[in-house]
């Protein structure tokens, strides 16, 4: 089982570009135009989808409301590298590059407003239990 991801983006082809810049992704797919313009696809990262697409002209974006309703969480293996990554593209940071009690995380804010976490779990050895 697994879960994709759906992001509404105002401009698809400017949020494939900047996926792919920012984080890596990679296209997945053909996409959907309708008047040359892109009104659906995706994207790949690892093993996971995320796919996207224009609501219409009515819709307004986390950076037009102010208004958050949801932000994604993505499990990456190198953490440190991932952020560096980022931070040359030029992407707004949200949170700085920290650990947690659990994982290693950053966070930013796309073109449109979402907000993503990057993380690497924090692997804990457990003590030892004696007798």
């Amino acid at each position: 089982m697994a879960i994709t991801a759906y992001l509404y983006y105002q401009d698809v082809r400017s949020a494939l570009k900047w996926l792919t810049k920012a984080f890596g992704f990679k296209r997945y797919g053909p996409s959907n135009k309708r008047d040359g313009k892109i009104v659906h696809a995706a994207m790949e990262f690892g093993e996971g989808i995320v796919m996207m697409g224009d609501p219409g002209p009515k819709y307004k974006s986390s950076t037009r409301t102010m208004h958050r309703t949801h932000c994604l969480h993505v499990d990456v293996d190198d953490v440190d590298a991932h952020c560096a990554r980022a931070k040359r593209a030029g992407v707004r940071i949200i949170a700085e590059l920290a650990d947690t009690p659990f994982e290693r995380r950053y966070g930013v804010e796309d073109l449109e407003g979402h907000h993503w976490y990057f993380a690497q779990p924090i692997k804990r050895t457990r003590g030892r239990r004696r007798g």
